[in-house]
């Protein structure tokens, strides 16, 4: 509101305004979670557009935005004496009221409070139990990826040495990961695993997302489906396909070339430096003889500026044609697609959703890639 930056690693279009647009105009989502809620400058926009009508407060929680409900969170990082993190956790809570009081609540324990993904200095079993006392979600965010992330270090071998299993509300997996790659291990068998792009830019909301089953947009339809009461429930994930994610395999971080989960030095430069990959490090926490939950379908999807040769202009065309980016993906037939963009792009748009194209995979922090034939 006031021109100062709260996510340092996002995009300068990355607005409160601007991501409620895109979230219900184009990419057609019913929710969505912002997690710089805790910032100052946030919390007085959001009271900003309750004043001027733009935004609805909803009685079972959550802010209404035309067609999409605002779901308010907050990114955090700890590193206290039993985590060895850093570990970025999500806190979401159901209004602006208390949201303002977890913010207040944390100055105490954050040097910054006006930016995102901040370290706050108390134990993370202390952040749970506050989240859960003020009614809120907690949520271990891109639980696999090599760098601030509960499993990614190779430190933890169990969710147990730094938190209380009994506060967390759901897993999140991350970009390079999805349901099949986890289902051994077993400690995470006893939650439910949300997906969500984590979009530092416009165009990546979305990447990720779940289907929900719920009788209304709210908060506390939100919580319920995170614990399968009363029958709400995730229903599906939508997710990177996890050969596209930045951290799938294992890589030398000086050159790039994918190294041997064995190797200590890289073949190609002789580098120390190597980041260990999601599919690796998940390979280490499975069991073979753990029995698998009942899960929903992952439906590995392929966003659009995913896809060689599909810019912005004809992004847009699509948009203007067919409303949103979900309903692209994953309705309209080739055909159609076909009457708006060149055959070719339709035809990769449909083999993206059919999981036929070729792949570069990613790795050290570089996405994968589409390949042409």
């Amino acid at each position: 509101m006031n021109g100062r930056a709260v996510k340092i690693t996002g995009s300068k279009t990355l607005t409160l305004a601007r991501i409620l647009e895109m979230a219900s105009a184009k990419k057609g989502l019913d929710i969505i979670g912002i997690i710089d809620c805790h910032s100052p400058e946030v919390i007085a926009e959001v009271k900003m557009m309750i004043a001027q009508g733009e935004l609805t407060e909803l009685e079972e929680g959550g802010l209404r935005f035309q067609d999409t409900t605002l779901i308010l969170g907050s990114e955090i990082e700890i590193y206290d004496s039993n985590c060895q993190g850093p570990i970025h956790v999500l806190a979401y809570f159901p209004t602006i009221a208390v949201m303002e009081h977890f913010s207040n609540w944390m100055r105490g324990y954050m040097k910054n409070i006006h930016l995102s993904s901040q370290r706050i200095y108390c134990d993370g079993r202390v952040l749970q139990q506050k989240v859960h006392d003020m009614g809120g979600l907690f949520i271990p965010a891109h639980v696999f990826t090599p760098f601030k992330s509960l499993f990614g270090k190779g430190v933890h071998h169990s969710l147990t040495e730094v938190f209380d299993p009994h506060l967390i509300d759901a897993i999140e997996l991350g970009l390079s990961s999805d349901t099949q790659m986890v289902k051994n291990i077993r400690e995470l068998q006893a939650y439910t695993f949300v997906t969500n792009s984590d979009a530092h830019s416009l165009g990546k909301i979305a990447r990720e997302y779940q289907k929900l089953r719920l009788k209304a947009a709210n908060f506390n339809e939100l919580k319920k489906a995170l614990h399968e009461q009363e029958g709400r429930a995730v229903i599906a994930n939508y997710g990177l396909n996890p050969l596209l994610g930045k951290y799938y395999q294992t890589v030398c971080a000086k050159c790039g070339v994918q190294v041997n989960d064995e190797d200590v030095l890289c073949k190609s430069c002789g580098s120390s430096h190597i980041i260990k990959g999601v599919a690796t490090r998940i390979m280490e926490l499975s069991d073979t003889d753990c029995t698998e939950r009942e899960r929903p379908p992952y439906i590995h999807q392929v966003p659009l500026d995913f896809i060689p040769g599909l810019g912005p202009k004809m992004l847009e065309r699509l948009i203007h044609a067919f409303g949103t980016e979900m309903t692209i993906l994953h309705c309209i037939t080739t055909e159609q697609l076909a009457e708006i963009v060149p055959l070719k792009i339709a035809q990769m748009i449909d083999l993206a959703r059919t999981g036929k194209l070729n792949i570069a995979v990613g790795g050290g922090g570089v996405y994968g890639k589409v390949i042409l034939e």
